[in-house]
């Protein structure tokens, strides 16, 4: 079991003191506008465009005229966590499914493999509601979002008001009623029981709550109090607490979730917490220890750009990640802190996919010198490793480690298309994060600790899987999940994954002079087949299959971004892959594209230092991917035939790809070398930004004036030599620095 305090005491933190420094001295010049956020002058009045507010461990939406106002109340370990029983029989190893899968015996498969993802469980499950109806008069005025703090507001015309607030150091949320009389509260419970209407479809839509079948909430209530417990499956339960006092000029509410994982009896440890923040008060709360986070947070790094729509998507995006991903809680899963308040289950069961939903959600984090969050997906990957052994070890009968794609809180299988959720290589991109933290980090007792296991052990398996007989593959989500989405031949996504593994296992192994490990996966890198490429040079699906049409998943394309195995710098060739891949897509077009395409887009658009095509991607994701919360909601809400899909399940991933994608514009360090301003457009005569993070621990700040770059500093939180590509000589430079030490370059 995850529990929320599981953090690793030796892995130390990320921010020197001397970064801590330099972070004070910035903290006035970093800080959010107000125009960064959100400001509405038509009221909510559904949950996917409220306002959102978190901590990682809870989070809340805010939304409503008045009539009521409502608070969706979420926490990142409420889950129901009954296990598949398909997936406990003897049948279900790789050997069964490939001799059906050879047989032609494609709904024994779905049978075993695909169907138990239209079960209700497992899933994540939402926490409640509070509704707060004001007194007749209190008309709406307006809604606003502070992303400098995250309060969010709720004005009315005659002067009353709603503020609340997730504090940013305690699982606890307080609200400020402004009214002169009495509002009226009440505590909704999500209707885990009675009637199905909507029973579960699989998929997108996975149907009414009720179909869980828990008992009625028990309920208690009195004088300025109201609370329930609520018994979900298999002995666990949540319970969540309300309370509420007159106070000068209004009300203040506070209110807070505890679930049973965390020990004890939750109602009372709710219970306690309200009581605590009441006792504080609501300034006192927001203007102490939450504010001091967030300043905090904010001072870490900071963009400014000329074109105001990615940069205010930027701010959104940032806020967002420092709102649902803290370390000690839960990492981001489909929705974050932030689950449907709709009577259903979430979309997709709000679940960690891993075959690019919590990859892409983690993007932002490296470049955009926030290492502290991103902790909390590499702990629990560490932390649920052994459901990961159990899983590998029990399906594909090989040694080492691979990770289920679609997963629940405790890492364990839950299903979905087969040849996905059974891919052989979700490890190997998971890894991929392990790796990217030390590479920014520089951190050597994790790179001991967690990265190298963690590389070696993904390794392991795939050395084994390449070394059978018989294999089969796959590229997310090529072909659906039809029998022929399942490759006889490593896809160039597996492929990509594999070569960058075994490469990056012997870096890690030699770098902690392992010479012997370091020659083994040197070896098992040598006997990979090279990447499938067209005769133009561009990259395949797999040997001799093209690209077949427009799609949402850039599977093919991982060897460019991410993974950076072909890049620019390799030459010509290089170049012309990039550039015949990308050509491709421009040509098959986006009819079948979601908003998160748009985002990795950017990325890839940026090593291509295409900084036009990067801005148009980041644009269209922005204005015709989003809700006006900013939530990333898959389908094309315009209306002018961006994308064929025009549904809106809200999902984060494409909402933090987007931020890498900006970061990607503005500096890349993934070869070892700084490259600053690597990919901005022509028009973008003025841009800087504070305190981004290139590999090898350093913190880098560079300003662009007049369409040239006028200076770059850099500071080495570690110590070591800073390569920096100078734009004037157009070569690359060297800076020994000590720990602590900066520097700059004027040009």
């Amino acid at each position: 079991m995850f529990h929320a305090h599981s953090g690793l005491a030796f892995v130390r933190s990320t921010v020197s003191y001397f970064l801590l420094l330099a972070a004070v001295a910035a903290t006035v010049w970093a800080q959010p506008r107000p125009e960064h956020g959100l400001h509405f002058t038509i009221p909510v009045t559904t949950w996917d465009e409220a306002l959102p507010m978190g901590n990682g461990m809870v989070g809340a939406l805010l939304w409503g005229d008045g009539r009521p106002v409502k608070i969706s109340l979420d926490r990142a370990d409420l889950w129901d966590l009954r296990l598949v029983p398909e997936f406990q029989t003897e049948e279900y190893t790789f050997s069964n499914v490939l001799r059906l899968h050879r047989a032609g015996r494609h709904k024994e498969l779905e049978r075993m493999l695909d169907n138990p993802y239209r079960r209700p469980a497992p899933t994540k499950i939402p926490a409640g509601r509070i509704e707060i109806t004001l007194p007749d008069g209190a008309r709406f005025a307006s809604t606003t979002l502070r992303v400098e703090d995250g309060e969010g507001r709720i004005e009315f015309q005659n002067k009353a008001s709603v503020r609340a607030f997730v504090h940013a150091t305690e699982a606890v949320g307080l609200v400020w009623i402004g009214s002169k009389e009495q509002p009226a509260i009440k505590l909704v419970a999500p209707p885990f029981s009675g009637r199905v209407n909507d029973p579960a479809a699989g998929g997108i839509g996975a149907g009414d709550l009720a179909q869980l079948g828990y008992p009625a909430p028990q309920v208690s209530n009195g004088d300025g109090f109201e609370s329930y417990t609520q018994q979900g499956a298999e002995g666990f339960r949540f319970a969540v607490h309300t309370a509420w006092k007159k106070a000068s000029g209004g009300w203040t509410l506070a209110w807070s979730i505890a679930s049973s994982f965390e020990g004890g009896d939750p109602a009372a440890l709710a219970r306690s917490r309200v009581e605590k923040a009441l006792s504080q008060g609501y300034k006192a709360a927001l203007a102490g220890a939450h504010a001091a986070w967030w300043k905090k947070f904010w001072a870490q790094s900071s963009v400014r750009v000329p074109n105001q729509t990615i940069e205010r998507m930027w701010y959104l995006e940032t806020y967002k990640f420092g709102s649902a991903s803290r370390r000690g809680a839960p990492p981001i899963t489909l929705q974050a802190v932030w689950t449907a308040d709709n009577g259903q289950l979430p979309p997709w069961k709000g679940d960690y996919h891993h075959d690019l939903n919590t990859e892409l959600s983690y993007w932002p984090s490296y470049s955009g010198n926030h290492l502290e969050e991103e902790l909390a997906y590499l702990d629990w990957l560490w932390k649920t490793r052994d459901a990961g052994f159990r899983w590998t070890k029990k399906y594909f009968e090989l040694p080492g480690l691979n990770v289920p794609m679609t997963a629940d809180l405790n890492g364990n299988q839950i299903g979905g298309w087969r040849q996905y959720t059974h891919s052989a290589t979700t490890a190997a991109w998971l890894a991929h994060h392990f790796y990217l933290h030390w590479r920014y980090s520089q951190d050597r007792e994790f790179l001991k600790h967690r990265a190298y296991p963690y590389l070696k052990s993904a390794s392991e398996f795939l050395e084994a899987y390449f070394a059978l007989p018989d294999r089969l593959f796959s590229s997310p989500e090529i072909n659906d999940n039809k029998p022929n989405a399942w490759f006889d031949q490593p896809t160039n996504f597996d492929l990509s994954l594999a070569r960058w593994l075994f490469a990056a296992t012997a870096e890690l192994a030699a770098e902690l002079k392992l010479t012997d490990e370091a020659a083994q996966w040197r070896g098992a890198l040598a006997k990979l087949p090279a990447l499938a490429k067209g005769e133009d040079g561009k990259l395949l699906v797999a040997p001799r299959y093209p690209l077949p049409g427009s799609h949402r998943h850039f599977s093919h394309l991982m060897a460019i971004h991410p993974l950076g195995i072909v890049d620019l710098d390799d030459g010509a060739e290089a170049e012309r892959t990039i550039k015949a891949s990308l050509a491709e897509l421009d040509k098959l077009g986006t009819d079948w594209w979601t908003g998160y395409s748009f985002s990795w887009l950017a990325s890839i658009a940026a090593r291509a230092r295409d900084g036009a095509k990067a801005e148009k991607a980041l644009e269209l994701f922005t204005t015709a991917f989003c809700l006006r919360n900013s939530f990333h909601c898959n389908g094309d809400q315009t209306g002018k035939g961006h994308s064929k899909f025009t549904y809106r399940p809200f999902t984060l991933e494409g909402n933090f790809a987007a931020a890498e994608g900006l970061q990607e514009m503005l500096l890349q360090s993934h070869r070892g070398v700084m490259r600053v301003f690597p990919a901005v457009p022509d028009g973008w005569k003025e841009a800087s930004f504070h305190s981004l993070r290139a590999e090898g621990a350093f913190l880098v700040s560079a300003e662009r004036r007049g369409g040239r770059t006028a200076w770059i500093e850099v500071m080495a939180e570690r110590g070591g030599t800073a390569r920096v590509f100078n734009p004037m000589t157009q070569k690359v430079e060297e800076l020994a620095l000590r720990a602590g030490e900066r520097r700059r370059l004027r040009f």
